[in-house]
């Protein structure tokens, strides 16, 4: 009876330290992930405005992807993206637009439906640049920097999105500036800002930990040329 009163005691022992022990990691990784999103959230936001009137001039504006529906047309999201980035364009504040979008398959091609978009709202093809292999907010804006040499820009995307997007671009070296493009209130817009809080730590881990490379970079297409260059119906594809 009391070998059975001890082994009783030193499995309470076991349990209550592994439960002690549980209890501080799940405080320090919820601390961790907090910071990071707190230091994301202030050091990109620092560096937005509240619309596109309040936005500085800029060489171009970054348009960041997002679903394009079956029938090739753009998401209610990505078209306030794209009419931001049109009105940024009339407005004289940016003189080039780059879209950047997922074209990883034949079947997906989120670049083409952003280009017909703007193009039909009188920017010129000249002034439009693709972006196919916008994969990531991550991948975008270091493709901005390497292949299409953008310095000084305007990053167009929602709220939610935005100082991530920012905070990439800065981290990057690109002189970036948010411009919020909610035009109208977003079904299921909670579940994009719950994907936020994992979204800015992998952000973090990328930029200051693995220094990830793109998937795919590619020869430069300075931002001050001609876009019909990305254009893959009129050019090879790069």
């Amino acid at each position: 009876m009391r070998r059975s009163h001890t082994t009783r005691t030193l499995g309470r022992g076991r349990l209550r330290r592994l439960a002690l022990t549980a209890g501080g990691l799940a405080v320090a990784a919820t601390a961790l992930v907090t910071g990071a999103n707190v230091l994301v959230t202030w050091q990109g936001g620092r560096h937005c405005v509240g619309g596109p009137e309040a936005a500085p001039g800029a060489t171009a504006a970054i348009v960041l992807g997002a679903r394009v529906l079956p029938g090739g047309s753009p998401s209610h999201m990505l078209r306030d993206r794209l009419q931001t980035g049109v009105d940024l364009y009339r407005s004289g504040q940016v003189q080039k637009l780059l879209l950047s979008g997922d074209h990883g398959r034949t079947t997906y091609d989120e670049v083409r439906a952003m280009r017909d978009y703007v193009v039909a709202r009188g920017v010129p093809a000249e002034d439009v640049f693709m972006d196919h292999a916008g994969f990531s907010t991550y991948d975008t804006m270091y493709r901005a920097r390497d292949v299409f040499q953008v310095r000084e820009v305007l990053v167009v995307t929602q709220a939610f999105h935005l100082d991530r997007a920012v905070y990439t671009a800065r981290a990057l070296g690109l002189q970036a500036t948010g411009v919020p493009a909610d035009l109208h209130v977003y079904r299921n817009a909670w579940r994009f800002a719950i994907r936020e809080w994992a979204a800015r730590c992998k952000a973090l881990v990328q930029l200051h930990v693995l220094h990830s490379r793109p998937r795919f970079l590619g020869p430069v297409i300075p931002i001050t040329g001609d876009g019909r260059v990305t254009d893959d119906r009129e050019a090879p594809r790069y």
